[in-house]
């Protein structure tokens, strides 16, 4: 039987912390989220002044690339490519790119999802977040 590491409360709030930072340096606002493997909201922050909406897309986006195990980019731009049958597939609603899986070890320990500034700014707050875990 494999041991599987998982995210625990502090490595959530160091990848919040540091998202948020990232926010606040490119005076950013956004929502940011963190979920487990299967998707599962951990933690949230929406900066005041954040659309309300944005807190429902960061949770989409971080479920996505948790569940799909990439970024949610990847499922972007195979829409825009042509794949329009992809829109029906089950539980991935945030394919916009801002998703960010958490990876150690060739393993998927959750994602973090950015919503609120254009889509690259998004996934670099996300990279910011989870590079403060030092995987």
């Amino acid at each position: 039987m494999k041991t599987k590491a998982v995210l625990e409360l502090a490595d959530v709030k160091a990848v919040l912390n540091a998202a948020e930072a990232e926010a606040v340096k490119n005076q950013w606002i956004v929502s940011i989220a963190v979920v487990d493997d299967g998707g599962n909201l951990l933690g949230m922050i929406r900066r005041d002044g954040a659309a309300p909406v944005s807190a429902h897309i960061c949770v989409a986006k971080a479920r996505t690339s948790a569940l799909g195990r990439r970024e949610s980019k990847g499922f972007e731009d195979m829409i825009n490519g042509g794949r329009t049958a992809f829109l029906s597939a089950p539980l991935i609603d945030g394919m916009l790119e801002g998703g960010v899986p958490i990876i150690k070890d060739g393993e998927c320990l959750g994602a973090v999802g950015v919503s609120g500034v254009k889509a690259p700014e998004d996934a670099q707050i996300a990279k910011a977040g989870i590079a403060a875990l030092g995987l």
